[in-house]
């Protein structure tokens, strides 16, 4: 079902694809546009056809100098932000969505990682944006302040920021929820993604696949959830505490 409404998505590699989240957007009826700047697309200053962004995960940095990292950040900033358009950025996108609103970015201060399932609690903040505690797929050293003017929603133990809400439209999150097991394999298997492996905080490739066959059930399900209740336009209130996610760990 194809309902002529569209969301634009923005990735970071020629083999980047949108996962768990493109297929539940798609199920929605939205159909998705995908630019990566950082392979040369330019982003579009009228953002009247859409009725979203969202910004994916990267290998690059929101520090870097990288001329499709600058374009993003000067596009957020004058473009998506003002405009108030729904948007969603998640790991390198969030980061640069905290850098844009005036965060700090960069390493925790020491080598420990989050690579594989970890648990996220709300914040007292956070509690209906995410009801409980719940494991999500991680990947990621660098991390994002909370932004002046935003509200923490959500933390780990090694990283309290995991997510923030700028307005009513703005979300940032650092974890994958769009993440599915081809990804991970092809994440684990990569020439830049093995050696990651072996850093203070990663789960084994092995450990990654056995939690997400105990945990993506749920984090799907808080996908729903935050699609459904805060993300897209027309949301459905009724279903705001529906998310119940069950006991793992």
């Amino acid at each position: 079902m194809d309902t002529g409404q569209r969301v634009l998505t923005v990735v970071h590699q020629e083999t980047s694809t949108p996962g768990l989240l493109g297929e539940n957007l798609v199920s929605r009826g939205y159909s998705l546009d995908q630019l990566c700047p950082c392979l040369g697309d330019t982003l579009p200053r009228d953002l009247s056809p859409y009725e979203a962004v969202v910004i994916f995960g990267g290998p690059q940095s929101a520090t870097d100098d990288d001329p499709g990292i600058k374009a993003e950040l000067d596009w957020l900033e004058t473009t998506v932000v003002p405009m108030g358009i729904p948007m969603l950025g998640i790991c390198l996108g969030a980061q640069e969505l905290a850098r844009v609103l005036g965060a700090k970015i960069g390493l925790r201060g020491d080598s420990v990682v989050e690579i594989g399932y970890c648990q996220v609690s709300p914040t007292p903040a956070g509690r209906e944006f995410l009801p409980a505690p719940t494991f999500f797929y991680q990947w990621h050293s660098e991390t994002f302040d909370i932004p002046p003017g935003a509200i923490h929603l959500a933390q780990s133990e090694s990283f309290s920021g995991q997510a923030f809400s700028y307005g009513d439209h703005a979300f940032g999150i650092e974890f994958h929820p769009e993440i599915t097991r081809a990804m991970i394999n092809r994440w684990c298997t990569s020439e830049r993604g093995r050696p990651k492996l072996r850093l203070d905080g990663a789960q084994s490739h092995h450990d990654q696949l056995e939690k997400h066959t105990s945990h993506a059930p749920n984090a799907r399900q808080w996908l729903d959830h935050f699609l459904d209740n805060f993300f897209l336009p027309h949301r459905n209130t009724k279903a705001l505490k529906n998310f119940q996610p069950s006991v793992t760990s």
